[in-house]
């Protein structure tokens, strides 16, 4: 992981990449829009400035691991692999199109980058846990990162992972949870009240650090923290804006799995594109 951290590059990434997303949800009409442009700030500190990945050796056995368990969001993590160069920009207009392999979750070896297959929320975390275990075992140096939704904390699957991975001294697994307060059918203190979240995890023996999900020096430090924690797993509690930069998105659950028609898809880049201004004016 880098020192210097390049926030201008980072910032005018994640917003080209918001848009990508967009522009990709429009085409496919369907898929999921507020957690996919929540977390791009935490995919592109993660594969552009954080994980150990080479995409022109995407199975190299050294590599850092990236499983996203939510794999509803993976517009995101389409559009962060073809523009990290692990495929060619054009097949993402292919999201979720008939023999596409950009399906609406994504599918091991379809595409150069894809760790897991995901769908069934929860199941994904497992997947983590195996491969950092194995891992141990094979005493290998690399390390996997985990991505869940809040939402899917409700699975009881995570929190039978979250007592293993203690358990088991996995502190070569770091679990980002982008902490959003939305699911599908509303806000997650209605559905099925979290918090104390940060007590809960640390009570299980996880090393806990909550940070602001939009802000890249406390992603990148946070898991440059997560590397010199010993005997125990680490989980980021990320607190993210759910349709973070399209202003008639934010914190609104009814956009959790609806993608914008045409009328919205303008609206949604006009504010993205002022954003991006935004930053521009910042830095020069």
């Amino acid at each position: 992981m880098p020192n210097n951290i390049n926030l201008e590059a980072l910032e005018k990434t994640a917003e080209t990449l918001r848009e990508t997303v967009i522009k990709m949800l429009l085409e496919a009409k369907s898929g999921h829009t507020a957690g996919s442009l929540g977390t791009a700030d935490i995919f592109t500190a993660l594969y552009f400035h954080i994980l150990n990945i080479d995409p022109k050796n995407p199975t190299d056995p050294t590599r850092d691991i990236f499983v996203l368990s939510n794999g509803h969001i993976c517009p995101i993590l389409y559009a962060t692999l073809a523009e990290r160069g692990y495929f060619d920009k054009s097949l993402l207009w292919k999201l979720r199109k008939i023999n596409s392999p950009l399906q609406g979750h994504p599918k091991y070896n379809e595409l150069p980058g894809i760790e897991n297959s995901s769908g069934s929320l929860g199941q994904g975390f497992s997947q983590a846990l195996g491969m950092a275990l194995a891992a141990k075992i094979n005493k290998q140096s690399n390390r996997v990162y985990v991505m869940t939704g809040d939402g899917e904390l409700e699975e009881g699957q995570i929190w039978e992972g979250a007592m293993f991975a203690p358990n088991k001294k996995l502190d070569n697994l770091t679990w980002i949870i982008d902490r959003n307060n939305i699911q599908i059918d509303g806000q997650t203190e209605d559905v099925m009240p979290l918090e104390n979240l940060r007590n809960k995890l640390e009570s299980f023996n996880w090393f806990v650090v909550e940070i602001d999900g939009h802000n890249f020096e406390e992603i990148i430090n946070s898991c440059r923290m997560a590397k010199s924690v010993a005997q125990r797993p680490t989980a980021i509690i990320a607190h993210t804006i759910p349709g973070k930069g399209v202003d008639f998105m934010e914190y609104k659950f009814e956009w959790h799995g609806k993608p914008p028609n045409k009328d919205q898809a303008l609206k949604a880049i006009k504010s993205l594109r002022s954003l991006q201004g935004k930053i521009k004016s910042e830095y020069d």
